[in-house]
């Protein structure tokens, strides 16, 4: 089962579950070939594993009013453990920041925000981001727009590669 590394049956249910976490625990086990009591243990012990975070509603931003996108390349004065860990929980409590990445090369962290207006990340940019203790620089980079964004991983390149490899 789940316990260590996720089986076929359990990335199965992980790539249905991506792809719609609404559906009905009969409707999934009907799709990856299983009986429905134990694809509710199965989807259980993912979940306590850590393998599934959450369910989520994919919202679209624009219609709900959040015009502005924007990517911010940071980087730090000091890259002490416990610099990157002040400015990662930092993030962690700015609502604007959806995402944020530690990199390796030219910035030290990648930040994707949202905001409702240019006017709001703004002020956000100027009197949060670039002013933050130990912040050396910002460049930021504005979305025209999205070709891509899928949630989750690419099982179908996992099965793949596990099937050359067996």
């Amino acid at each position: 089962m789940a316990e260590s590394k996720p089986d076929s049956i359990d990335r199965k249910i992980l790539s249905e579950l991506q792809a719609d976490g609404r559906m009905t625990n009969v409707e999934l086990a009907r799709r990856v070939g299983i009986s429905a009591p134990p694809c509710l243990r199965r989807v259980r012990a993912l979940e306590e594993s850590g393998f599934i975070r959450g369910y989520h509603a994919d919202v679209d931003a624009r219609k709900l009013g959040f015009e502005v996108q924007v990517f911010a390349m940071v980087g730090l004065v000091s890259q002490a453990e416990a610099d990157l860990s002040a400015f990662e929980e930092r993030c962690r409590n700015w609502p604007l920041v959806r995402e944020c990445h530690m990199l390796n090369g030219e910035v030290d962290f990648m930040l994707k925000c949202v905001a409702p207006d240019l006017s709001t990340f703004q002020r956000f940019l100027t009197e949060e981001l670039t002013a933050a203790e130990n912040v050396a620089s910002v460049k930021t980079s504005l979305v025209i727009r999205c070709a891509k964004d899928l949630p989750g991983v690419p099982f179908e390149v996992l099965e793949e590669r596990l099937e050359r490899e067996a």
